[in-house]
């Protein structure tokens, strides 16, 4: 079997095959605390909302979350800050544990082969990915999967990028943080992160604006069009403003962490861009503008946005983890055959 999860700040997501078909099973990582009582808790489970009782408070958790959030006029508490597990939030742990178990189940044999994906180290914070990942693994091995950690980055290019023998630069544009990747054939020549994604657009828009962020997100989620013809003064227009700032942002880093690499110029490498954060139309011609007035230092063959960004790490991550398993199952073989195999 073999399965991929993107653990994701906004979402999280897993992958797995189903014959020709690949499945997914999504939830929203964040929980909304309400008043406890008896009637409450049989409601909420009759009707399948997925909750946890504590003392006196009951705590709705994953989907279900912002719309209880939106009726009680409640900000909703997030298990994951910044790409990692948030250290001010007391909660954390038990939630995305709740939440993780939820979208991946039982494994269906013993350490069955399943890839997490994790975020590179961001270049402009101080913060570190070490005790997130180790404690995401600690879960899932608990659970009897055999868990490895995957680089996000290096998870778009494996989902996205097999028809180009894994080699190009994959950018996943998620709510915590933006992960980049660049890959020659499925040796990663430089991968970093940056601590801003969608929930700093999101923050900066609600800021802006006088607007709760739960608000501006629900908007950014609803039919949002990157087309610049929205009024200035409203929420629309704040988030293409600090898209359009969120994207030279990436580029310039992208530019740096190039130039400090001493990445060879000779490259012609295709880019491909995905995540949550890409979702909205029009971002795919927003980024390809941007990126033509950077100067990076090697040849760009193309410009493609993955067609389905929500799912693109889970994807990834099954492919990763398909290829592993088949590899161990024949004692060796060509992994980057495997890998293309698991993908198709």
């Amino acid at each position: 079997m073999a399965k991929g999860l993107d653990v994701g700040t906004m979402n999280i997501l897993s992958a797995q095959q189903d014959g020709n078909d690949t499945v997914f099973v999504q939830q929203r990582n964040s929980f909304v605390e309400i008043e406890y009582s008896d009637m409450a808790e049989q409601m909420l489970s009759r009707s399948e909302v997925l909750h946890i009782r504590k003392d006196d408070k009951v705590y709705v958790v994953g989907d279900d979350a912002l719309n209880f959030a939106n009726i009680f006029n409640k900000e909703t508490r997030r298990p994951m800050k910044h790409g990692i597990l948030s250290n001010d939030e007391q909660s954390a742990i038990p939630m995305m544990k709740l939440i993780i178990e939820q979208v991946v189940g039982e494994p269906a044999y013993p350490d069955e082969k399943l890839y997490f994906s994790t975020p590179a180290d961001p270049i402009d914070s101080d913060l570190s990915t070490l005790y997130h990942q180790k404690t995401i693994e600690s879960f899932l091995d608990d659970m009897g999967y055999d868990a490895e950690p995957i680089n996000e980055g290096m998870s778009v290019i494996y989902s996205e990028l097999a028809d180009n023998n894994f080699t190009g630069l994959g950018i996943s544009f998620g709510a915590g943080m933006t992960n980049v990747c660049l890959a020659y054939y499925a040796v990663p020549v430089m991968k970093f992160s940056v601590a801003r994604g969608g929930d700093w657009v999101d923050e900066q828009a609600a800021r802006a604006t006088g607007t709760p962020v739960d608000k501006v997100t629900s908007i950014k989620e609803d039919d949002f069009e990157l087309d610049f013809t929205t009024d200035v003064g409203g929420v629309e227009g704040a988030l293409s403003i600090y898209y359009e700032n969120l994207l030279d942002y990436v580029i310039e880093n992208i530019v740096k962490e190039v130039d400090e690499e001493d990445v060879e110029e000779g490259l012609d490498v295709p880019v491909v861009v995905t995540g949550g954060t890409s979702s909205p139309s029009g971002f795919e011609a927003l980024f390809k503008d941007h990126l033509q007035e950077a100067n990076i230092p090697f040849s760009i063959s193309g410009v493609t946005h993955a067609n389905e960004p929500l799912y693109s790490v889970a994807r990834g991550g099954l492919v990763a983890a398909r290829s592993d398993e088949d590899v161990d199952h024949d004692d060796g073989g060509d992994e980057e055959a495997e890998a293309a195999a698991a993908n198709e």
